[in-house]
């Protein structure tokens, strides 16, 4: 296989400095397409970690780091297994990821440049005009 296409409506590329991450704006949900080995060391994983592993990440959005950092607590206390504690990231946000009962990993992150909208969904920047 040499390409994926998906067929969608209304995907939207977000307006990021970054080649290593692409964000998609699905209708309220959305879409990152980050490399394995990147998502990994985001994420304080073994490439190879069985499960869901670094091969997907789910993610929640919250409006402060304080929300971050209570999650993270909740998330632990509930049987969440942290892999990367939650601090401040390169990009200039706030996250930390753990991996729940089941193996499945899960970020929690503050972004600043990402305001959220009144249901708590992030809203990606407007892309740029070609």
């Amino acid at each position: 296989m040499t390409l994926v296409t998906l067929g969608v409506v209304g995907f939207r590329a977000a307006d990021v400095d970054s080649v290593d991450v692409a964000f998609f704006d699905m209708n309220g949900v959305l879409l990152g397409l980050f490399g394995r080995k990147d998502l990994a060391e985001d994420a304080a994983v073994a490439v190879e970690t069985g499960g869901a592993g670094a091969r997907m990440s789910l993610a929640i959005n919250l409006d402060s780091e304080a929300a971050v950092d209570a999650a993270m607590a909740f998330a632990a206390e509930k049987g969440g297994r942290v892999t990367q504690p939650a601090r401040k990231v390169f990009w200039g946000g706030y996250a930390g990821y753990f991996a729940d009962p089941d193996g499945f990993l899960w970020e929690i992150a503050y972004n600043p440049f990402w305001p959220l909208d009144a249901h708590g969904r992030p809203q990606l920047p407007a892309p740029r005009p070609t």
